[in-house]
């Protein structure tokens, strides 16, 4: 079979009956899968199972006689192009972060040089526990991908995020990282995908020691935990944390010349100059603050990465999936670092709202659109995600409109739309400083600090929505940070904007 090789590790627990629609999807698309069923995941689904729907063996022990005298769990580990965890539990996930071997799953884990993704699955105060927050860090820096769990009701009856991903949304981040099926969903962590997985060739780059990489110890030991090929495995799947990210936006040649500096070129015929030329006007941008000094410019040679807007989602020719964004805010912001001397992109939904001067604008209208887009612009120094992306789309798009059947409503089947803010949070290139915007309608701050949390964002900008802000000229917005809450009261969006700059600005300048 030419078609990619999944190993697939199912965990203990109750979502582990999902795994079995992951192996006969990934069949159904040409792939192969071998699995390695741990003690946990044999109460919730057979051997037997697993084996009839993948075709091959399934691996449950580390002392089984006959492929332990062949290092059986040296070559699964080695022997496919991803390993998928799935569904990972919150105590496989803890052993994968210290980098335990207990059994053959873990161990696997620990001696392949394969990227790895890992699938979370588990109660909503599990994965909101800071024990389980502080393993995923570890993880996402070690180079596995973790996906984001699902928000809804649970089996336990609590509601909340930590369901395992539908198995066509694992399917879609599997075939993104091997290159199968171009923008199904937002890029993994990384580079361009094309071709990482295929252009690695000769022996794992070693793994360097936390002095080397300046990291702290914990990160590094646990870093070694799955010698996955070093380098590749960052590219393909690898998150890093803030620290470790070069800044963006180095100085460079500014476009006006210095004072000076500027001359006018001679002329090629000297009897053209027919009039004696006045007195020199002085410098025509003299008294202009904003280029004056660098105080006035505070972010001069940063890049800054803003989205706006929201996007639109296809149900057919005439409708589509949207929401009441103005895109006021977040152009308000672009503005906003412009005149603080940043080199600003700005990545706008569907608004009709003119682009502020300096900025470098980029129109989509997707939330997919707005994924690429926000890829290629990075890296930046500071990413502001501003935009109110659909969570939602229709999994496939009529292609005529549709017609009304009688009583009946038409049946649209959703899936999930990228997560920008986890993926740019997660990626390679991340940011120095990561900001995103909630907008909720209760329990404003409680909300916006889980989000912070859950998506490894910096900041979180929070607003109560359930007024008229939305298309409003004016916002009240609570700044949750790690240590602290900034609230401010209602003023003009573009006087948001200029605090919110200002704190950005300080905050750059530690």
């Amino acid at each position: 079979m030419s078609g990619p090789r999944i190993l697939l590790v199912v965990g203990g627990g109750i979502a582990a009956y999902k795994s079995c629609e992951l192996v006969r999807m990934i069949r159904k698309e040409g792939g192969s899968v071998t699995c390695v069923l741990t003690e946990g995941g044999s109460h919730f689904v057979t051997p037997m199972a697993l084996a009839a729907l993948s075709e091959n063996p399934v691996f449950t022990t580390l002392w089984d006689l006959k492929n332990e005298t062949e290092m059986g769990h040296i070559q699964l580990s080695r022997q496919a192009d991803l390993v998928v965890v799935c569904p990972a539990t919150a105590d496989l996930m803890a052993k994968m972060a210290a980098g335990i071997a207990d059994d053959l799953a873990t161990t696997l884990l620990l001696a392949t040089d394969k990227p790895v993704m890992a699938v979370p699955a588990m109660n909503v105060r599990m994965w909101q526990h800071p024990a389980t927050v502080r393993n995923v860090q570890l993880l996402r820096r070690s180079g596995v991908d973790v996906m984001q769990p699902e928000e809804g009701a649970m089996a336990c009856g609590e509601f909340g995020p930590g369901r395992l991903p539908e198995p066509l949304a694992v399917w879609q981040r599997i075939s993104w990282a091997l290159g199968l099926e171009p923008m199904e969903v937002a890029p993994l962590p990384g580079e361009d995908r094309a071709g990482v997985l295929s252009g690695f060739t000769g022996a794992p780059p070693a793994f360097t020691s936390a002095a080397e990489e300046g990291s702290d110890t914990l990160a590094n030991l646990s870093g070694s935990m799955i010698a996955r090929g070093g380098e590749r495995a960052k590219m393909v799947m690898g998150p890093a944390s803030a620290h470790e990210q070069p800044l963006a936006g180095a100085e460079t040649e500014p476009l006006l010349p210095r004072k000076g500096e500027a001359r006018a070129a001679p002329p090629t015929d000297p009897d053209a100059l027919n009039q004696t030329a006045g007195p020199a006007l002085g410098n025509p941008l003299s008294g202009q603050p904003d280029f004056e000094d660098a105080a006035h410019r505070p972010l001069f040679g940063r890049h800054v990465l803003v989205t706006a807007g929201p996007t639109h989602e296809p149900i057919d020719p005439v409708r589509y999936i949207a929401n009441r964004s103005s895109g006021k805010q977040g152009f308000a912001i672009a503005a906003a670092a412009a005149r603080a001397g940043a080199r600003v992109t700005l990545v706008a939904g569907p608004v009709h709202l003119a682009t502020p001067p300096g900025v470098d604008r980029v129109d989509v209208e997707t939330a997919r659109e707005m994924a690429e887009a926000v890829r290629q612009a990075l890296p930046a120094d500071v990413a502001i995600m501003v935009a109110a992306v659909a969570d939602w789309r229709t999994s496939t798009v009529a292609e005529e409109k549709m017609k009304k059947r009688g009583s009946a409503p038409p049946a649209l089947l959703l899936t999930e739309n990228p997560d920008i803010l986890a993926t740019v949070a997660t990626s390679t290139q991340r940011p120095s400083l990561l900001i995103g915007f909630a907008a909720e309608t209760q329990d404003v701050i409680r909300h916006a600090q889980e989000k912070r949390l859950r998506k490894q964002a910096d900041w979180i900008v929070a607003n109560d929505v359930s007024g008229d802000v939305m298309g409003g000229d004016a916002n009240a917005v609570h700044i949750v940070r790690a240590d602290d809450v900034v609230s401010l009261p209602e003023m003009p969006k573009e006087d948001v904007a200029r605090i919110l700059v200002e704190r950005i600005a300080d905050a750059l300048a530690l």
